[in-house]
């Protein structure tokens, strides 16, 4: 059957909603309250400075997005799935193991940054609001059927509409903001290293290739008569363009929404002296008296929004990457009686996440440990994405293109560095 057979064409070719799907839900959880806590700190401390790094890091985003997406759809598996195949256990368990710790620790920063937001919104117990919020993300995750629930990560998406509205509340001088994009003022000293490395290291996450692999998989299981692309070739340059554009969309998205928050804080925190910021809810309650009691309540309300968004991610790539290594029957589309391990992972993960709230451990130097094993695992994972995309034994016919492979291997280049980077600054 040719490729465009008008039959399988329109067969497999998904609407418009569905064009926007996993790369859209990917994009929009990278900015979850922990990474906002970054992009507030860049923005308070340096100014517009850091805000080329946004826009540098954007096509670097895509490419590896794009790479993880073909993984799913070529091979019917996901990131964890296919290493398992094709790489000896110590690595697959090791990868695994760096996962979880970083997204468990994950979640227990970002339950704690959007309860910290609703206390700031109506006071309250903020403990009861971290149980709260995970009992309802583990409860959504666990017991929607898969379209309702995709549908539901979409419309939380919106809630990245908070920080565009809470540029144009305060009063930003774009006219300063360009040049600072287009000509960066480069300083080597450690401060700005590490913010750079912390943006990097927030924009590039591990947990994003493992969910938006499995999402394309999950992607093929609900809309029939799509198939891997291993086993039906003429159904790939539909899907290929499907996925290039909603990747490209999604990570635009979460890049341009990142710019705006570090805009917001430089315009107000940093313009007025405030360089200080630690987490996200410290940003909300800092915009209060320099912005106005509007930038604060749209500032706060974002939190919880992205935070609801992020919270399945980081449990779900946590599910899907032990499911696939050991074995278990994996996926959202299932019941949870046909995946019980995959959906006690979820709980699990996000049980200890809010228990992380409760101990003594410090949640900024806990954050700050999870960057530390995102950007140890990140490259690695990469490296191995690469060397796995460009292989005939995994994807057939369907080896990465030169172009694209050059992008990856770029990513994969500049993610080193950033670990490196960040090792330095951490141990000096």
């Amino acid at each position: 059957m040719s490729l465009a057979d008008p039959v399988v064409e329109q067969s497999v070719r998904p609407g418009a909603l569905q064009v926007l799907g996993p790369g859209l839900i990917t994009g929009a959880s990278d900015d979850d309250p922990s990474g906002i806590a970054t992009y507030s700190q860049a923005g308070a401390q340096f100014g517009y400075g850091l805000g080329w790094v946004l826009l540098f890091s954007w096509p670097l985003m895509c490419a590896i997005q794009e790479i993880s997406a073909r993984i799913g759809r070529v091979t019917g598996r996901g990131i964890a799935g296919n290493l398992k195949r094709h790489y000896p256990p110590l690595v697959v368990h090791s990868v695994v193991s760096l996962l979880v710790i970083a997204n468990v620790i994950n979640i227990g920063a970002d339950l704690g940054a959007m309860a910290a937001a609703l206390k700031l919104l109506i006071g309250g117990p903020a403990l009861v609001y971290v149980a709260g919020f995970g009992l309802l993300s583990v409860l959504l995750e666990v017991f929607s059927r898969y379209a309702r629930y995709v549908s539901i990560l979409k419309w939380l998406t919106l809630s990245l509409l908070a920080y565009v509205g809470v540029a144009f509340v305060v009063h930003v001088p774009w006219a300063r903001v360009a040049p600072s994009l287009l000509v960066p003022r480069i300083t080597l000293d450690a401060p700005y290293l590490t913010a750079v490395v912390a943006i990097l290291g927030t924009t590039i996450s591990p947990y994003l290739f493992f969910w938006q692999a499995e999402e394309e998989v999950e992607d093929v299981q609900a809309r029939p008569p799509a198939l891997p692309l291993l086993r039906a070739p003429e159904q790939a340059a539909t899907e290929f363009r499907r996925i290039r554009l909603d990747t490209y969309l999604g990570m635009g998205a979460s890049n341009a929404v990142a710019l705006f928050i570090v805009v917001t804080t430089a315009a107000t925190l940093h313009a007025h002296g405030v360089t200080d910021i630690q987490t996200s809810a410290q940003a909300a309650e800092a915009l209060r008296p320099i912005a106005g009691p509007l930038a604060f309540f749209v500032f706060a309300l974002g939190i919880i929004g992205t935070g609801l968004l992020a919270l399945p991610v980081l449990a779900g790539s946590c599910a899907y990457a032990l499911g696939e290594t050991f074995g278990w029957p994996v996926g959202l589309a299932r019941r949870p009686r046909q995946a019980k391990a995959f959906y006690g992972a979820i709980a699990l993960a996000t049980l200890v996440g809010v228990g992380l709230n409760g101990s003594a451990i410090d949640p900024i130097k806990a954050l700050f440990y999870a960057a530390v094993i995102n950007g140890i695992v990140a490259a690695p994972v990469m490296a191995l994405m690469m060397h796995l995309s460009s292989h005939k034994a995994a994807m057939g016919d369907f080896k990465l293109h030169a172009g694209l492979k050059l992008a990856g291997w770029s990513a994969t280049a500049v993610m080193a560095a950033a670990t490196v980077g960040l090792l330095a600054t951490w141990l000096a």
